[in-house]
């Protein structure tokens, strides 16, 4: 059975736009305690300043709400160099600290970027110090101690706790061709290129991870190493005991990596060497009118002179796998766009597509943020006044707009009952900001402009409201779902004609799939968001991890041959 997942790399027509994007851009020189927002007329929007123990190390990120996300350079490091960082931070728009966590001791570190992921989770990088016995174990060429990497996804549980509620070991995904005593060896590494060959490179710091990204619709990670030359990609659908495996996920290959590019040599193809000290990999956006759905890097040496560029280039996309022949490198055989830099900067750097087709660049140790026309013609550029790892630009409605939420007196009636809608917002920029409301409904057939309006509900219907901040001209939407004659204290799902449960009912986590229904059969599982979106999708694999999904109703949909049973979940 095929995969019902398609993702096309493809051009859009799409008139170049030469006018600037946005207003207000992020940007947090290293070393220092502050981070600013300045509009592109160069006017200083917004300073936070931190405690000077506090000392921002490689990047920031707003999130909706107006929450800074931070990496900041830990005093009580043991393991020290490079933009090792060992302690992230929430702090709200008034210089709150609502979340200080710190991964540091003397075998782990968390350094240079980190990921806000849409549940409010924090995707981290960290080096996982190998002794010298287990680095000879697993096969190292040389003595002495190795830094292989992990990847954590931490849930914020207090003001400096987390959970890690889901985790890659690069060490569970090695491969070697030195010594056939030791662990992952293997006779042919470029027929082995979903594992990383541990002695491509020789150094303690091996790999040197250093950007991150998520990819929500696809459910997967991508990452960039400097000393590789690569950038990965790796399913997050996985539990945490499946990435430390080959097997299961949506891609169906554990924690293996699905794709890998920029250096085929590192998996011992011979062949071009697309980048040189590759920093900051990263989707482009999916409405990009350019590149939808592309990978990109910042190239520190690779363009012409040796300058820094932007690489943009169409992975071979196959459901939620990518097309390889074994031997040879993974496709495309070249960037399909690169913009060459009349700079250089060493290492480090970021690039931002926006929405209107330009790009924002920061020139991490040149000191210059600017945006690019899609001709490449420069538009805006700043000094920033001091190395600045990343910057990232944002819309005045994305910082100044309301953020909306939406409830009801009861989410769960019989037919018949009178429910009412309450809606709320908030803009923690704005000093006096004056909201109206506008509500409807899909299916279609309610609509109001009360903030709290009162109503009889005669089918299962979810309620948006729209609510619009007059005094700055923005707005947010919101939604509720409320069931009507809808069953409710289940604890699992039984079908008994079809012989198929599904549990725990409601769950936090993990979900079971099971019964005669699913024997002999290949099964499809598809989840769906009350919108109708697919959101996950795996085949034969009858575990499905929800941990990562926020507080709400979902509808699975579950395929055997020709029948389709769907189940609130």
């Amino acid at each position: 059975m095929k995969k019902l997942l398609f993702i096309i790399c493809m051009f859009t027509v799409a008139a170049a736009s030469a006018q600037q994007w946005g207003l207000y851009t992020l940007y947090s020189p290293k070393g220092t305690n502050k981070a600013y927002l300045v509009d592109t007329n160069g006017v200083i929007f917004k300073t936070w300043t931190f405690p000077i123990d506090k000392k921002t190390c490689f990047s920031s990120y707003l999130t909706r709400g107006d929450t800074l996300v931070r990496t900041v350079i830990y005093q009580g490091m043991i393991i020290t160099g490079g933009p090792i960082s060992g302690e992230t931070q929430k702090v709200d728009w008034n210089n709150n600290v609502d979340w200080d966590f710190i991964y540091s001791d003397s075998n782990h570190v968390t350094h240079h970027d980190i990921c806000p992921m849409p549940n409010g989770n924090v995707l981290l990088i960290a080096i996982d110090v190998k002794t010298p016995a287990e680095a000879l174990q697993a096969g190292s060429s040389v003595t002495g101690e190795r830094y292989s990497e992990k990847i954590l996804e931490v849930h914020p549980t207090g003001p400096a706790t987390g959970n890690i509620v889901w985790e890659w070991d690069l060490w569970d995904h090695l491969c070697q061709h030195y010594d056939a005593t030791k662990d992952n060896y293997v006779t042919s590494l470029v027929q082995n290129p979903q594992l990383i060959c541990l002695n491509y490179r020789t150094g303690q710091d091996f790999m040197h991870l250093n950007g991150i990204d998520y990819n929500a619709a696809l459910d997967q990670i991508t990452f960039s190493s400097l000393k590789y030359n690569e950038i990965y990609v790796i399913d997050h659908s996985t539990t945490t005991a499946q990435a430390h495996g080959h097997t299961g996920g949506n891609s169906g290959k554990g924690g293996d990596l699905i794709y890998r590019w920029g250096n085929a040599a590192a998996y011992g193809v011979a062949d071009a060497n697309n980048f040189d000290a590759v920093h900051d990999a990263h989707w482009v956006p999916a409405d990009d009118p350019y590149f939808p759905n592309y990978l990109c890097g910042f190239n520190n040496n690779g363009g012409t002179g040796g300058n820094s560029c932007v690489d943009i280039f169409c992975p071979p996309y196959n459901g939620y796998n990518y097309n390889i022949n074994l031997g040879s490198a993974y496709t495309p055989a070249t960037y399909t766009s690169r913009y060459n830099s009349t700079m250089w900067t060493q290492n480090e750097g970021s690039s931002q597509q926006l929405p209107n087709g330009n790009t924002l660049i920061c020139m991490s140790f040149r000191d210059t943020i600017f945006e690019i026309n899609h001709a490449g013609t420069i538009l805006w550029s700043m000094d920033a006044g001091g190395a600045v790892s990343t910057a990232y630009r944002y819309s005045k409605c994305f910082v100044r707009g309301p953020v909306a939420t939406a409830g009801a007196s009861a989410t769960e009636i019989v037919s018949g009952a009178a429910v009412t809608l309450n809606s709320s917002a908030a803009s923690v920029t704005e000093a006096s900001p004056v909201y109206t409301y506008s509500w409807t409904s899909v299916p279609a057939g309610f609509a109001s402009t009360a903030q709290n309006p009162l109503l009889t509900p005669d089918s299962i219907r979810r309620y948006f409201v729209t609510i619009t901040d007059t005094t700055v001209g923005c707005s947010d939407t919101a939604s509720v779902l409320v069931r009507v004659d809808t069953l409710t204290g289940i604890s699992e799902f039984k079908n008994n004609d079809a012989q198929l449960v599904v549990y725990p009912n409601p769950t936090t986590g993990i979900v079971n799939i099971s019964g005669e229904f699913l024997n002999d059969q290949n099964n499809v599982f598809i989840v769906h968001d009350p919108y109708g979106k697919t959101i996950k999708m795996t085949e034969n694999n009858s575990t499905l991890n929800f941990s990562g999904f926020a507080k709400g109703v979902y509808f699975l949909t579950v395929k055997s041959g020709q029948t389709y049973k769907v189940i609130c979940q």
